[in-house]
């Protein structure tokens, strides 16, 4: 039951910190991961996907080991598993870093300042702010709000739970290879293709998880699921679609429909379509609220999930 503690303790106290505390604002970890898988591609990109698996392999390979070694250097010393798993939580969650840009962009939407919130925008998210209006602003920063909820929080908490510290770090590191790599510009269609589907398979249940906690907290459970089922599975994301189908039903807005990424034009389905509304600044707050709750309930789920799962082994041995 020791491990079950040190991961409740820690990952409970690791949330608490970036509540208090939120990212630095230098020498952040994923800063530096990102650093150092970026010199790892200068050295191995071929426009080809084995040679892309293995800068994969290597990069969040590695996120792994450090994990596990840190994990196994400290564990003979009380009190230390438990304070490693804090600052690997701190370090890899981002929610309020999160909340924090979602506000600004509002607080610019709010004052009539839409130049300010196209040059805040890039901080959330990679849309081409400049093709946007305030309204379309606002859907952009929900929907962020939404993914990153997943991506940022809910995830992490989900591998830390299932694989403690180096769970922690390897689904940052692989969630941060795709948004360097995964996105399908001409030289990473190919190079970024494994970092892309690792991502889809690492992200899987949190997203599902993401969807069922935001179905809970939001102010409408039924919506939530309704426009989970009926939209989610037209979304060109396997991850990004329930949750921002269930986002969209919880607040009764409609999310997706057309936007402009990396240059490129995306024709998405209009997500709770049928019953939602179209977004307003106000939906930032309520999002990042609706954003706060999911993960306050992840780390319970994540918790009891440990306890549980250790003790049904127990039973069977």
């Amino acid at each position: 039951m020791g491990a079950d503690r040190d991961f409740a303790y820690g990952a409970a106290a690791g949330l608490l910190g970036d509540l208090l505390l939120g990212d630095p604002r230098r020498g952040h970890p994923v800063a530096a991961f990102g650093r150092a898988a970026a010199a790892v591609e200068r050295t191995l990109w071929r426009d080809n996907r084995a040679w892309g698996a293995l800068h994969t392999a290597v990069c969040a390979g590695g996120a792994v080991a450090l994990g596990a070694v840190a994990a196994r250097a400290v564990r003979p010393f009380p009190a230390a598993p438990a304070v490693l798993t804090a600052a690997a939580t701190w370090a890899v969650v981002g929610g309020t870093s999160l909340a924090r840009e979602a506000r600004a962009v509002g607080r610019a939407l709010d004052a009539g300042d839409v130049e300010a919130a196209r040059e805040r925008l890039p901080h959330l998210c990679g849309r081409d702010p400049q093709a946007l209006d305030a309204d379309g602003i606002a859907r952009a920063v929900v929907e962020s709000v939404a993914e990153n909820t997943s991506d940022a929080v809910v995830g992490a908490l989900v591998w830390g739970a299932v694989a403690g510290v180096p769970g922690l770090l390897g689904f940052r590191a692989v969630n941060t290879l795709d948004a360097m790599v995964g996105h399908r510009s001409a030289r990473h269609r190919r190079f970024g293709w494994a970092a892309a589907r690792l991502d889809d398979v690492a992200g899987w249940p949190g997203a599902r998880l993401t969807a069922v906690l935001a179905a809970l907290a939001g102010d409408d459970p039924r919506g939530a699921v309704a426009a989970w089922r009926a939209d989610a599975g037209w979304h060109p994301s396997p991850n990004a679609g329930p949750v921002e189908a269930s986002f969209a039903g919880a607040l009764g807005i409609r999310l997706g429909g057309t936007l402009s990424y990396g240059g490129r034009v995306e024709h998405r389905p209009v997500l709770n379509g049928a019953a939602g509304r179209a977004v307003v600044v106000t939906d930032i707050e309520r999002a990042v609220r609706l954003s706060r709750r999911v993960g306050t309930l992840a780390l319970g789920v994540a918790v009891a999930g440990r306890f549980v799962t250790r003790g049904m082994r127990g039973k069977r041995s």
